[in-house]
């Protein structure tokens, strides 16, 4: 059984509000008495995708330094920045190309794949990408269970606002996970509300935002929901390859 918890959404800027929250979830997850296999974080980082951004997070996240708890996989948003992202959160070169990666943890493995556009806040994965899931997806044989984490939701969520910035082009991952059985899920970020339901016949989850929380509209007015605590999620991957979702608040 793989445990994963998931966040979303920190949009570090610098100020102490955005850095309490981000604090407040990571302490929870830190403080945790039972086991969690990784951390998944899904997206919008930093704010502004600036290098001192990318800085705190990998301080926060502890990326640096003394080693987290369990490991902690990270993908960009639409407000990361590329060569930001992977000069100051990962200590890499940096670059231009999707950042993508593979991991596989007791039995399974997670693919965090970058659905960031430069300049967009719209989605897609690119044809890189696609070949790349492929190829990582052959590399474990085709029977390894395999969870799909990047930053935009495949589906439209009933909110005018995340649903102008939506994923370009879902078919063509429908297309994909029709072929590959051995993909059990995708766990999304970029609405900033917890949402579960289906997409091509696989659990699709929406983690919630820490920074903020969307108002759904039939909540009543304005979107954002900066009181509410910020949000967090589990994911169980069971034996049997059903991936269920448990959502939570850091209070």
């Amino acid at each position: 059984m793989l445990v994963l918890a998931h966040i979303s959404d920190l949009h570090l800027d610098g100020t102490e509000r955005a850095t309490e929250r981000a604090e407040r979830v990571r302490d929870l997850l830190w403080g945790l008495p039972g086991r969690v296999d990784a951390l998944l974080v899904t997206g919008d980082i930093a704010d502004h995708g600036t290098e001192a951004e990318y800085e705190e997070a990998a301080r926060l996240l502890r990326l640096r330094g003394p080693a987290a708890p369990f490991p902690v996989l990270t993908c960009p948003g639409n407000h990361d920045r590329r060569a930001a992202y992977r000069k100051a959160l990962l200590g890499e070169p940096a670059g231009d190309g999707p950042v993508n990666s593979v991991h596989v943890l007791d039995g399974a493995a997670v693919l965090m794949c970058d659905s960031s556009v430069p300049d967009s806040d719209e989605g897609e994965l690119d044809a890189a990408t696609y070949a790349w899931i492929e190829e990582t997806l052959d590399g474990l044989g085709g029977s390894v269970p395999a969870l799909l984490a990047f930053h935009h939701p495949p589906v439209a969520l009933h909110h005018p606002l995340p649903d102008a910035h939506p994923l370009r082009g879902p078919g063509a991952l429908a297309e994909l996970m029709g072929r590959r059985g051995e993909i059990v899920g995708v766990v999304t970020g970029h609405a900033h509300t917890p949402a579960a339901t289906v997409f091509a016949g696989r659990p699709l989850a929406v983690g919630p935002g820490v920074t903020w929380s969307l108002r759904m509209p039939w909540e009543g007015e304005g979107a954002a929901d900066r009181d509410a605590p910020p949000g967090l999620a589990f994911h169980v991957l069971d034996d049997e390859g059903r991936l269920t979702s448990h959502f939570r608040v850091a209070l």
